[in-house]
Parts: C-alpha cells; structure tokens; sequence
C-alpha cells in the first residue's frame, strides 16, 4: 500500500464526530406560533407518567430512530406524536447548530412554525401541559448560568499500572454552564435553555429588542 491509496480512501468518506457511533441522537422542535399579533414559542411538559425527566420542560422531540430518513424528518415526527398536528402544519423546519452532550448525546435541534395551533391535542401518555412564552421575552432576558463540574471515576479495574501518575494521574476535569429561564414560575433549564439562549443570539440582530 503506497500513500496515494491512503489518501484517496479517505477522500471518499465524509469526517464525523470520532465515537459518534455510540452516541444517542435526538431531535428537537423549536414551535413558533402566532398569537395574538406576536410570536410565541411552544414548551411542553413532560408526563408524570415518563420514567425519564417527569415534569421537565422541553421541546417537542425525541430519539432518532432507525426509520427516520434524518434529523429533521424524526423532529417532525416526534412533533406531530406529541401535539397531535398534522404534519403538514409543521412548516418552514429549519437546523440550527447542533450540539454535542458530555452525557454522550448528539442533540439536531430545528426551529419552524406550527400553522393552526388550535388543532393542537397533546398526547396525554407523553405531555402533562404545553405553554407558551412570547420570543420577545428571550430576546429581552439574559438566562441564568450556574457551573457544574464533571469528573472522573474509573472502574475498579482500571489499568493504572500502564499510564504515567498510576492512581494519582491528574484527570482532567469538565466544566459545563446550565442555563435557566425563570418565566412566570415555570423554569426552564438545562439543555431546553441553552438551546433557546441559543436561537435567540442567532436572530437578535433582526429584531429592533
């Protein structure tokens, strides 16, 4: 094998994120509604009855599953699942920026409108309420950021024999924002809050807030 084969192998294939492999992919919908002469967006909260994150506010979404064409195409579905709108209400999908979780999660997140969002019928096994919150108020407010500090633990049989320091090797720790919301007593945090933090410096600039 002679370096010309090496590098046109890997001209044909298209970097990813190293390990992304094993990573949990998910979706998620940014909803805009019109209301009342504004904007709005659209949270949920999670079902008492899901045994992951009950009560929490999110977005529509979910996992990215085998049948999903791409991101996008698992955001629309998991969105018309959860509201019960039609898909065809669920327009101008569009990807912004997406994100990369320590917790070994690649989140697509999308932002569009929901057209008619009086046919709204929230799947009741999965949405305990929606709310709404004017895009106003994320244009004007700045979220709260707390640092969270992960470490490392490894396991029992860790080979500390074969790395520089044994035991006492000088593990890199990681330090994470989380990011809150506080709007009218519901409080949205986590990676919701960073998301919408998000999408609000992408379009501040066209709005006169």
């Amino acid at each position: 094998m002679d370096t010309k084969r090496i590098i046109d192998k890997l001209k044909q294939r298209q970097p990813d994120i190293l390990g992304s492999q094993s990573f949990s992919k998910f979706a998620v919908f940014i909803p805009l509604i019109k209301q009342d002469n504004q904007i709005n967006i659209l949270f949920e909260v999670r079902s008492e009855k899901l045994r992951r994150q009950p009560g929490e506010i999110c977005f529509p979404g979910g996992r990215i599953d085998e049948n999903d064409k791409t991101a996008k195409d698992a955001a629309i579905r998991e969105t018309s699942e959860e509201l019960g709108v039609i898909k065809k209400n669920i327009v101008d999908v569009t990807p912004i920026d997406y994100v990369v979780s320590p917790m070994g999660m690649i989140v697509y997140p999308f932002a569009g409108r929901i057209d008619n969002p009086e046919t709204i019928e929230p799947n009741t096994e999965e949405v305990g309420e929606i709310f709404t919150v004017p895009l106003t108020y994320f244009l004007e407010t700045k979220p709260e950021k707390h640092r969270l500090t992960l470490g490392i633990q490894p396991d029992d049989d860790f080979p500390f024999d074969l790395i520089d320091g044994g035991e006492n090797y000088n593990w890199r720790t990681l330090e994470v924002d989380e990011y809150f919301y506080n709007y009218e007593g519901k409080v949205i945090w986590g990676l919701t809050a960073k998301i919408i933090s998000h999408f609000a410096e992408i379009i501040q600039e066209d709005f006169n807030v």
